[in-house]
């Protein structure tokens, strides 16, 4: 009863005072955390992106990007990684250079805690060299025209009069393809990790896509597969393959089918297949042949049932609600179409998506309980490109995939805002989360997580409603002391691009006042905030500047002020590995690093990446942490 007197007491003084008077007018969402409930792991690998690293090392560092697929969809099916070649499905099908190995260099040397995924080709052939390709600068410039689709290498003729048709003579695809079995995609492998190989660690690139989008091979590689093969030679294929990589690499992650789209998760060539007189849709034939393989081999073929998904929305409000099509029974998909032949025929009452439950449900069903298999959306877009839009429905999704365990999350396409929003979900979400219902969840969701302990904990409050709303937090099995914390919002994003740093970026420090376990914050229309909590401890709670003034001296760091490198004398003569963390006055991390300390010799530390002002710089060792202040200046 104290509590609730407390509570409501404090929300009387909040909607009374000028300065949070937008507290009574929004409409009022009420959160539930319980720490101690639904408690299970976040895969880092959902903080992922497609293709490219355009940017310096430390964006992407910065960002907290953990995740890549480099294998550049369409290109991949056709790869020769022995010529280093590939051809273009949508650009006549010439071939061009495209080394994986250059590529998986670079990145092991830049990129060392990012987990990378290439693919297998399934296709059964791979460009085999560059002399029968078309001819585009002569025949316009190379520049795009319709045609661009028609299969004009190995000797084609354009047809000119009808673009968007076949070519008057096909390619002969003998002149620039050679056959590709299963055993030359799984020899990369010993290309890459073996005796006498490149020399990558294997940890980092254990994630294998099983080509790509083969379900509509006969449209975008129709050189080579003009007559779309069967669902079971397809699967034939992804088993015997599965097999040969799984006898190279027993660790390795083996991610498929790769479904190209909502019709192709339920549809093969128009249709499901039936086994013994039983109906089955697409993905639940494919679940159960893997999981048929397993049982008569002992062998694992599968790891992540990893497909794509280009979301269809009528409007905005449709696309801000798009996140249910994976797990909510009760969401009517206006989007839904291959689902309406789950069971052969045409149901057009079939209208609740929930796909990766369905999708559990038949890993369970046909695997068995605790089958350890997970799930991963390899290609995906927010719709809307719009920053804000952008921005909360790309949020939703990973809140959404964190709360229900999804193995890998990969969007193809990338809009502003979309960088600003994993860089709050990835820097500072916890490793667990936990339970915590909104009663409006279909506009304001909160997607909490904690560290191991439960003493550390982050909020993340996601408004995917037009207008504001006021959210009353209550915790459970998490005792927060009273008082003032830290909160950083994402609202309001301009149409340019804003994030640069982990320093310069479009987040809005504040802060929430916490009280009796419970804290009321006004969530922005279109917004994202993170409230940063600690539990209770027998010390009182002191955050800042304040609390580094209490750690013990036992460094001194020089030159202070200083532009690019502080060198640091340690009070021990103790030889260890040691923290070295830059931390803003208010106690926010900025950067972070191990290193190794002799005992003896000065620590040097890099802060050239920060811009002028004030910072904290903490080194924590076996005995404890110290601290000292110093100030950049440029």
């Amino acid at each position: 009863m104290k509590k609730y007197l407390l509570k409501n007491l404090l929300v009387s003084m909040l909607c009374c005072s000028g300065a949070t008077i937008a507290l009574a007018q929004a409409v009022t969402v009420t959160v539930t955390v319980n720490a101690t409930r639904d408690k299970r792991a976040v895969s880092p690998y959902i903080y992922g992106r497609n293709n490219t690293f355009d940017q310096p090392a430390s964006f992407y560092k910065d960002a907290g990007l953990r995740f890549a697929r480099m294998n550049g969809g369409n290109n991949a099916s056709k790869y020769n990684w022995r010529r280093k070649i590939t051809s273009h499905p949508d650009w006549y099908n010439n071939v061009y250079p495209n080394d994986w190995d250059q590529t998986s260099v670079e990145i092991a040397a830049d990129h060392p805690d990012i987990q990378v995924m290439w693919a297998f080709q399934l296709l059964g052939r791979a460009a085999s060299g560059r002399d029968h390709n078309f001819n585009d600068w002569a025949f316009n410039g190379s520049q795009y025209w319709e045609g661009h689709g028609q299969n004009l290498a190995g000797g084609g003729v354009p047809n000119t009069a009808n673009p968007g048709g076949k070519a008057l003579a096909e390619g002969d695809t003998a002149l620039y393809t050679m056959a590709w079995p299963a055993d030359s995609s799984v020899a990369i492998l010993d290309h890459w990790f073996g005796n006498g190989g490149l020399g990558l660690n294997k940890n980092q690139f254990q994630y294998w896509s099983m080509d790509n989008e083969p379900d509509i091979w006969e449209g975008t590689h129709d050189d080579v597969m003009p007559d779309q093969i069967s669902a079971l030679e397809f699967v034939d294929r992804f088993i015997e393959l599965a097999k040969k990589a799984r006898a190279k690499f027993p660790e390795i992650k083996i991610c498929g089918p790769v479904s190209t789209s909502e019709w192709h998760w339920y549809n093969w060539k128009g249709g499901g297949v039936t086994v013994s007189g039983k109906y089955y849709s697409f993905l639940e034939y494919f679940i159960k042949r893997c999981a048929d393989e397993e049982k008569t081999s002992g062998i694992r073929v599968l790891d992540v049932v990893d497909i794509h998904h280009y979301p269809y929305a009528p409007a905005d409000h449709d696309a801000l609600q798009n996140h249910r099509i994976f797990y909510d029974k009760d969401y009517n998909y206006p989007g839904a179409n291959g689902l309406k032949s789950i069971n052969g025929g045409w149901d057009n009452s079939q209208t609740r998506e929930y796909i990766f439950q369905r999708i559990e449900d038949w890993l369970t069903l046909h695997f068995g309980a605790d089958h350890g298999i997970t799930l991963g959306l390899s290609e995906w877009s927010p719709g809307p490109s719009d920053p804000n839009l952008a921005s909360v429905i790309y949020g939703t999704h990973l809140g959404t995939f964190a709360r229900h365990g999804v193995e890998l999350f990969s969007p193809w396409t990338w809009f502003n805002g979309m960088w600003e929003t994993l860089h709050l979900f990835s820097r500072y979400s916890k490793p667990f989360s936990v339970s915590s219902p909104s009663s409006g969840e279909n506009t304001v969701s909160a997607y909490t997580t904690v560290n191991e302990a439960a003493d550390s904990m982050t909020v993340i409050i996601v408004n995917r409603d037009m207008s504001d709303h006021s959210v009353t937090v209550n915790l459970n099995g998490i005792s927060v002391p009273d008082g003032s914390y830290t909160t950083l919002q994402l609202s309001s994003l301009p149409s340019n691009e804003t994030f640069v740093s982990h320093t310069n970026n479009a987040l809005k420090e504040s802060s929430v006042e916490v009280s009796s376990d419970f804290f009321v914050i006004l969530a922005p229309e279109l917004s994202t905030t993170a409230v940063l909590l600690t539990k209770a401890t027998s010390e009182p709670v002191i955050t800042g500047i304040e609390k580094y003034k209490r750690l013990p001296a036992g460094i001194n760091i020089y030159p202070n002020p200083v532009s690019d490198l502080i060198s640091v004398d340690i009070n021990s003569d103790v030889a260890e590995s040691i923290e070295v963390r830059v931390n803003d006055l208010t106690g926010r991390e900025i950067q972070s690093d191990q290193k190794y300390y002799d005992g003896t010799s000065p620590v040097t530390v890099n802060i050239s990446a920060l811009p002028p002002g004030f910072y904290l710089l903490l080194i924590r060792k076996s005995s404890g942490t110290t601290v000292e202040k110093f100030m950049v200046s440029k």
